[in-house]
């Protein structure tokens, strides 16, 4: 694709055409943007490759480039929900939004300002010493207030990236908020108080003290900067006049966010997000997750959809009728949703160290949808992935247990068993032409013969936060605390242990031969060899498995510190990643010429490098 092009595609958007190879080609664009804006050869390498096979740009550039690739369970159809996924060397802690400039505070300390429709960087602020825990624009969008854990809140200049301002707390800084005509600032703490603040003074000229836990969220109303919200750890809504006065009655909740004109305002605690109405605190309406706590929560700036964060899922419902209805379910998260907010889009931060934009549509016109294939039929999470190119399979195991052998030339499945470890830690593979499952579960290793449906043994393990077979099938590695230990497959007899030093990364363990592998959090990588007869483990002065002339970057989830990626080990480029919404796979296997990657949508991923990345 040349510049030209590309600049034409945006001139079609912009004068609103609609057509496949328009729509296609902007879903491209946004989707891999991340990636082919720090390295344009990857159009090539990695996005088109992973383009979805129904799209005009794989018919017609994809498919010579992507006969090694293989996405099974018939989800490679169509463009997913999410339009654009940003990778961060860090965890985004807090969101905020003015028009299409998204603002995200970092674990790291940072915050970077991203545009809105790319997802690419567009400002770093730097100044904190701690984490930024809270963000806000002014109504204007010209000033951006941020809260840390430093004791501090500032006011910055988003055109220039500088400090105007520092406000000084005597605890922590959990969440801010400014008044819609900017010159009030209200300071949620750890200690309990609520601090309102003149902007351009930097004065304290009220502390509100009526929750007994700490402020987890403040917020102002949009429309009226004398009216204010807060939701503590107590389990407490409370509604505040500037003068500190309380408005209305108390309503449960462990966080609260107001819409954009003001009339409502949701508060969640566990499972459930209730929708008031601001003046009378009178319930509208309660809305039920399915499964875990809601997070986070926020209202579309049209007052139509109401959005939840829970777990590693998000929730919009249509609450335009008086009996509001689950509208989206969106996945592909891998961790916890710890913020959302509505731009243009939907935006939404995780602790898996991604950002995600989705395209959600809007009850009565949804143009994504008229688009895309009809959505398939839901699967279950996939936990576990095994590569094992000498048979020529690919195993996968998801979160109902179900284990699956996948023809790794076709993509054709070959086998499929129903096994106890629903919900379990596992790994699975084949061993001497039987197929061998294993889980965790009360404390106690089980190792499975999956076509016989029998228990073979268990073994102890007090312990478990990673668990593979060893690449040669003779043993069972188990990552417990700070301690890895190795049994027999066969017998359960204990083969050896190490002792880790507190810093290693403890999921996933890359396994091959005897041999076993961990990451640490400063992403460097220790092994041992198991192999050695009446030996403790040696450990190995290579770090990593030997491969001919590709090395397999296993950077997942959020602690990581980037994405998964191919590296030439002589030129030390990077070659191939995963883009897009196979940016981030639960467990992944990498023999050198192979990958098989698991998903949480259900989708498992094939690469046959041989065929992806130019020789």
């Amino acid at each position: 694709m040349c510049k030209t092009s590309t600049e034409t595609i945006f001139i079609f958007i912009q004068v609103g055409i609609s057509c496949k190879w328009t729509y296609d080609s902007q879903r491209f664009l946004l989707e891999s943007f991340d990636l082919i804006s720090k390295s344009p050869s990857h159009i090539y390498h990695s996005a088109l490759p992973l383009s979805p096979s129904s799209s005009w740009l794989h018919v017609h550039y994809a498919a010579q480039l992507s006969q090694g690739v293989k996405v099974i369970e018939g989800f490679q159809a169509g463009w997913g929900t999410c339009s654009c996924t940003v990778s961060l060397s860090n965890v985004p802690w807090a969101l905020a939004c003015y028009k299409d400039c998204i603002a995200v505070g970092l674990r790291s300390c940072d915050i970077i300002v991203l545009n809105g429709i790319t997802g690419s960087q567009v400002a770093a602020l730097s100044g904190h010493t701690d984490w930024i825990q809270s963000l806000t624009f002014s109504l204007d969008g010209t000033l951006l207030m941020s809260g840390s854990l430093d004791k501090t809140v500032k006011l910055w200049d988003i055109q220039t990236g500088g400090v105007i301002k520092t406000y000084g707390h005597t605890s922590q800084v959990l969440s801010v908020s400014i008044s819609p005509d900017s010159t009030t600032l209200a300071s949620g703490c750890e200690d309990n108080s609520i601090h309102l603040w003149s902007v351009w003074t930097g004065e304290c000229f009220y502390t509100i003290n009526g929750h007994i836990g700490m402020i987890n969220s403040v917020s102002f109303s949009p429309t009226n900067s004398q009216h204010l919200i807060s939701a503590s750890k107590d389990h407490s809504v409370k509604q505040w006049g500037i003068n500190g006065s309380q408005i209305g009655p108390t309503c449960d909740g462990d966080g609260v966010a107001f819409s954009m004109d003001g009339t409502h305002f949701v508060s969640w605690r566990k499972q459930v997000a209730t929708i008031h109405d601001s003046k009378s605190g009178a319930v509208v309406t309660e809305l039920q997750v399915p499964s875990d706590e809601v997070y986070c929560c926020c209202f579309s700036p049209s007052g139509e959809l109401m959005a939840a964060g829970a777990g590693h899922t998000i929730y919009v419902w249509d609450i335009t009728c008086s009996d509001p209805h689950l509208f989206k379910t969106l996945g592909g998260h891998t961790a916890v949703i710890n913020a959302l907010v509505f731009s243009s889009s939907l935006v939404s931060a995780s602790y898996d160290g991604l950002v995600k934009f989705w395209q959600i549509g809007t009850p009565s016109a949804d143009p994504v949808e008229i688009h895309t294939m009809p959505n398939p039929p839901s699967l279950a999470p996939i936990k576990s992935v095994s590569l094992q190119p000498k048979y020529g399979i690919a195993i996968s195991s998801d979160s109902e247990g179900v284990v699956k052998t996948w023809d790794i030339l076709t993509g054709c499945c070959k086998a499929s068993f129903q096994t106890p470890a629903k919900g379990k830690r596992r790994d699975a593979q084949l061993i001497e032409d039987r197929l061998i499952l294993i889980w965790y579960a009360e404390e106690k290793i089980h190792i499975w013969d999956t076509e016989k449906g029998k228990l073979l043994q268990t073994v102890d393990a007090p312990s478990c936060t990673g668990l593979r077979i060893s690449g040669d099938g003779s043993k069972v590695f188990c990552v417990g605390d700070e301690v890895i230990q190795s049994w027999s497959i066969w017998t359960g007899e204990a083969v050896g242990e190490v002792e880790l030093d507190g810093n290693q990364l403890l999921n996933p363990l890359i396994a091959d031969g005897s041999k076993i592998w961990v990451s640490s959090h400063d992403s460097s990588t220790k092994g041992w060899d198991f192999g050695i007869s009446d030996s403790s483990p040696i450990p190995l002065s290579n770090t990593f498995p030997n491969r001919p002339y590709l090395d397999f970057i296993c950077n997942i989830r959020w602690w990581s510190g980037g994405p998964c990626r191919i590296k030439h080990t002589v030129t030390g480029r990077d070659i191939f990643q995963l883009t897009g919404r196979y940016t981030e796979p639960w467990d992944v296997q990498c023999d050198g010429q192979f990958l098989v990657a698991g998903y949480s949508s259900g989708e498992v991923l094939i690469l046959d490098f041989n065929c992806v990345v130019p020789q």
